[in-house]
């Protein structure tokens, strides 16, 4: 009977602990920019499956840098929010934090160095996967400017055009929209923030890119 009263007094305690915390399933399940990859999902995409391999260190420095820091940052590559900037992102984010949405515990996805570039010409479509499919107000997208080095140097909003502004989607777990930026050859970063249409919440990403 002392047993059997302890288990239930386990089982009450288990209860209203987890009570407590904070809900963290599939409202905060979004998405992330797949085509060109964003940095975090490029590296889960690549590494997720073996991320314990040693040969990640010298084969992708910067996604091992990533994952060393925190892994979370990979694991939850759906999840990069910030709720209620209003539409103020440039000035509730820093130089040098916007490929992280401002968020300190995804920081290792600003640093500057050999991120691996997907090949594509001046003109492309990026495509968008949203787990919840919660639509959108609009994308505004961006593009570093002719001679800016990411090798060397961390995004700024002054190292970057907008080079569209999208409407309205419907909610849907797949959304493309065309990019074109012209006068551009080499390494570039392509910046896009999501505007979800279900609530006051932005998405920022960053995607390496290789115009050809």
């Amino acid at each position: 009977m002392r047993s059997k009263k302890s288990l239930r007094a386990v089982v009450l305690l288990f209860a209203v602990v987890v009570g407590l915390l904070p809900w963290v399933g599939p409202a905060q399940a979004h998405g992330t920019i797949i085509n060109p990859q964003s940095r975090q999902y490029q590296c889960w995409k690549t590494w997720g499956n073996q991320h314990m391999n040693p040969a990640m260190q010298t084969q992708d420095p910067m996604c091992w840098a990533a994952f060393q820091a925190n892994p979370d940052t990979m694991w939850n590559w759906m999840s990069a929010l910030r709720d209620g900037l209003a539409g103020q992102f440039q000035a509730r984010t820093p130089d040098g934090q916007l490929c992280s949405n401002g968020l300190s515990r995804n920081n290792t996805l600003n640093q500057v160095g050999a991120w691996k570039r997907s090949n594509v010409g001046q003109s492309f479509t990026a495509q968008l996967y949203d787990q919840a499919s919660h639509g959108a107000d609009y994308f505004r997208v961006y593009v570093t400017k002719q001679g800016f080095n990411p090798s060397t140097q961390s995004v700024g909003w002054g190292n970057l055009d907008l080079v569209a502004t999208t409407g309205r989607y419907a909610p849907a777990q797949n959304i493309s929209f065309s990019v074109t930026a012209p006068g551009r050859s080499g390494p570039h970063v392509l910046f896009v923030i999501w505007k979800a249409s279900h609530m006051d919440q932005t998405y920022m990403w960053c995607s390496d890119i290789n115009v050809v």
